[in-house]
């Protein structure tokens, strides 16, 4: 969860919780599920809002078993599942991802040399193809889009 206060009127109070299992150290949050968010309008007194905050933390401690393995299931899946039977079919899977094409390229080359081109393997080589950009917003934008294949293993 996130938490916030501003004691300057800056931002007001709130709180953000949501499921996950893992964070990359590309600032990646994996698998966000249950995403709530909840931001009163800013007063002068905080702990009005104090309650309504100890409820959403507490429904969260409420749903923690029930999620329990579904990243480790969805990182199984991809691990073994296939992006695509061929080259053309991955690199139009890869552009309807929003993912540049000479990148695509690159991705796959690298999950192939590495002996696989899964789904995990095409996310690891983009994610490590990120590392190389220059700009820090163009490697957060492809981690996003990386991220987001995952889906394709649910």
């Amino acid at each position: 969860m996130f938490v916030w206060n501003s004691k300057v009127g800056r931002r007001s109070v709130g709180i953000q919780t949501f499921w996950f299992q893992a964070i990359c150290a590309n600032h990646i949050v994996w698998d966000a599920t249950e995403v709530v968010e909840f931001s009163p309008k800013h007063t002068a007194n905080v702990r009005d809002a104090l309650s309504d905050i100890r409820q959403i933390m507490y429904r969260l401690v409420e749903k923690r078993d029930s999620r329990r393995d579904s990243f480790a299931n969805v990182i199984r899946k991809a691990m073994t599942a296939h992006l695509g039977s061929d080259n053309e079919e991955a690199l139009k899977l890869l552009a309807r991802h929003d993912i540049p094409k000479a990148l695509a390229k690159e991705a796959l080359d690298t999950a192939r040399r590495d002996g696989r081109l899964t789904i995990f393997s095409v996310v690891d080589a983009l994610t490590r193809l990120s590392g190389e950009l220059s700009y820090i917003g163009d490697r957060t934008d492809l981690d996003v889009k990386a991220s987001r294949l995952f889906s394709l293993a649910r």
